[in-house]
């Protein structure tokens, strides 16, 4: 059996049950080395400005190694904040046939791609795109670090049209490129939570005929909620509300924005074990980012049988949404766009909301960890 060595910074809801999935298919053997190390268990996440544990266990059913981490400010928002001075010693001793790499932009992990190049197979992961592409000098010396970086990748597994043609443009060849989609766990999202989303639908004071719109992320600026916020005011329906969900920066002044408005709502950040309930008492999901790789929220949203409406800077809205069918796109950061798009879509009855989520639903089924595994096996 061909052995995986998987390279990532540390467990994420969204790949360790892949992980699990690959290791009870028994079609490769693998095993995962975690580059933060095993304090990336209690992080602080700035974005939501505390410290996030996953309530789901991210360890369990797979092999992993954690790897120590000299660096002196350990985390994954740097270059330098992944060094593993043992880590090739790590991967040489469990002897892989091929190394899977989750993301470039670490110390460790460029060295790990440098130093195995022509020696094992190196097959790589990462969602970025072109959607926020610039001109100019820095552009010019960023093509050329890329395609240079790319040159050792024997194998890339694109999660959606957006982040296949970045790879293309980095030199990378359609026989190199293998769609691996980006998925959540559609089971555990799917799972029917109706009483506790009624639940939660009655504590914000909402009949059966209300709508509601739900934000769910980080208050951070890159996020829009304040687009979002303002566009939510200026529709004005009584039988609309809003509900942001997170903490951040921001958050204080959103509130302060929102105040005396009964119809907008705040939760602070929900965890995975609940979030589920959270998108299945909305029937409207709003991603308004200036800027999204992907945007794994969509994906859960349309789990959860919701409409959808995103901008046009999200990574996954070319994929995902069908404007008219299951959603809308708007023009990232055009206010008035946004506003003609929340009017249309909230000035709909919730049965037809309804069947805009069944269609969502339908969209994303084949977005799943099992179609994950498959690609991820056939690239070995």
């Amino acid at each position: 059996m061909k052995k995986l060595a998987i390279i990532t910074t540390h467990p994420i809801q969204y790949y360790s049950p892949v992980f699990k999935l690959l290791h009870q298919r028994q079609q490769i053997e693998i095993r995962v080395f975690y580059t933060w190390g095993e304090g990336s268990m209690n992080k602080f996440d700035p974005g939501f400005g505390k410290t996030v544990q996953w309530d789901l266990p991210l360890l369990e059913g797979y092999p992993y190694e954690w790897v120590t981490n000299t660096s002196k400010n350990p985390g994954s928002s740097s270059f330098n904040g992944i060094v593993n001075p043992g880590l090739i010693q790590q991967i040489k001793s469990y002897g892989p046939d091929a190394i899977l790499i989750y993301g470039w932009a670490y110390a460790s992990h460029l060295k790990v791609l440098r130093h195995f190049k022509n020696k094992v197979p190196i097959i790589f992961r990462g969602d970025s795109n072109l959607l926020r592409e610039q001109s100019g000098f820095k552009t010019l010396l960023r093509f050329a670090l890329l395609k240079w970086i790319y040159t050792h990748v024997d194998h890339a597994l694109y999660v959606g049209t957006n982040n296949k043609a970045y790879f293309k443009k980095y030199g990378l060849k359609e026989q190199q490129l293998n769609f691996a989609p980006h998925a959540i766990d559609n089971e555990r999202f799917a799972q029917n939570r109706d009483e506790e989303a009624k639940a939660l639908r009655d504590e914000l004071g909402l009949n059966d005929k209300d709508i509601l719109i739900l934000f769910a992320g980080k208050f951070e600026d890159i996020k829009s909620p304040f687009l979002l916020l303002e566009a939510f005011q200026s529709i004005n329906k009584e039988n609309v509300h809003l509900l942001l969900v997170g903490n951040g920066a921001l958050e204080n002044e959103l509130k302060l924005k929102a105040a005396g408005n009964p119809n907008i709502h705040f939760m602070g950040f929900q965890n995975q074990s609940y979030i589920p309930v959270v998108y299945q008492a909305c029937d409207l999901f709003c991603l308004p980012s200036k800027s999204e790789t992907w945007g794994l929220a969509i994906n859960e949203a349309m789990v959860c049988q919701k409409a959808v409406l995103a901008s046009d800077k999200v990574g996954s809205a070319i994929d995902l949404i069908i404007p008219g069918n299951n959603g809308a796109i708007f023009k990232e950061s055009a206010l008035a766009d946004l506003v003609l798009q929340l009017n249309t879509l909230a000035g709909k009855k919730r049965e037809e909301l309804t069947s805009m989520g069944k269609s969502s639903r339908q969209i994303i089924n084949d977005w799943n960890f099992e179609k994950q595994a498959q690609a991820i096996e056939k690239a070995v």
